[in-house]
């Protein structure tokens, strides 16, 4: 449970658009003396991203303000930390290869200090540019925005700041499978068949991804875990067959454990009644 007053709710607005919408003149950079900190995303985890559905990762944070702000006033104030890849102004300004918070909240620590939680948001829609080309599935540097406002809502500083740390963004995967025959003699075959793919960016549609090793996984009836049974390479179109010997009723699924580029996947499980 978090304690503390909510000092801000925010949504935070890119670049040259948040200035315009604020009526602020463009300011060059200029120390703001505000610092953010501890700053976890999707709790230290890579972000799997896939061709429609929205992503939020998780995002935490802290601020300390300095002399002449306080936390009891967070219109004179806006810092959140975002991912960008290349040119950090450029990401910051333009929102290109940009990938900021969704709508986070700050709890009042102390008239200086407040702590955030909140999300980043991706889109992968294809009106959106955070994840428009495959190329995008790689590590992505993490930046700060900061902003300090006069008491009349004009811009007083604002800066960009990069860190050392980096969020890797994956591609998803998915498996599917399917045991036959059902049911079966035991001591008789059962051929177990599925396919792998993977999110294609470029085109918003998932692919075939082949040469993966995939892990045959079987949970007897009436245990609960599953106990991996043989590893299986997909073909060149993704598509994994391979034969077992009946001997208890259970299901059977593929496990993928993912890479530097796509995230693991699991596909459902299939039971088939051994008689």
């Amino acid at each position: 449970m978090r304690t503390g007053r909510p000092t801000a709710v925010a949504a935070p607005l890119v670049g040259a658009l948040a200035l315009t919408l604020l009526g602020a003149p463009a300011a060059q950079a200029k120390d703001t003396g505000i610092t953010v900190s501890k700053i976890v995303v999707n709790k230290g985890k890579p972000i799997v991203v896939g061709t429609t559905k929205e992503v939020e990762p998780s995002l935490t944070f802290s601020i300390t303000l300095p002399a002449g702000y306080s936390t009891s006033k967070p219109d004179r104030y806006d810092a959140f930390p975002f991912l960008y890849r290349g040119d950090l102004e450029k990401a910051a300004d333009t929102g290109e290869n940009y990938i900021g918070p969704g709508v986070y909240t700050c709890y009042e620590v102390s008239s200086k200090k407040a702590d955030c939680e909140g999300s980043l948001y991706i889109d992968p829609h294809p009106s959106q540019e955070q994840v428009d080309s495959n190329s995008d599935a790689t590590k992505w540097k993490l930046g700060v925005s900061l902003r300090l406002f006069k008491a009349n809502g004009q811009l007083a500083a604002e800066e960009h700041e990069t860190r050392s740390a980096t969020v890797r963004l994956k591609r998803a995967a998915k498996v599917t499978v399917n045991a036959t025959p059902e049911p079966v003699t035991k001591g008789a075959k059962i051929t177990v068949t599925g396919k792998v793919t993977r999110a294609n960016w470029s085109t918003k549609k998932y692919g075939p991804y082949g040469g993966r090793t995939v892990t045959l996984q079987f949970r007897e009836k009436g245990t609960d875990s599953f106990k991996a049974v043989k590893k299986v390479t997909a073909n060149s179109s993704g598509r994994l067959t391979t034969t077992v010997t009946a001997a208890v009723d259970g299901s059977w699924r593929w496990v993928y454990g993912g890479n530097d580029t796509t995230g693991a996947a699991t596909s459902g499980a299939d039971y088939v009644d051994v008689r």
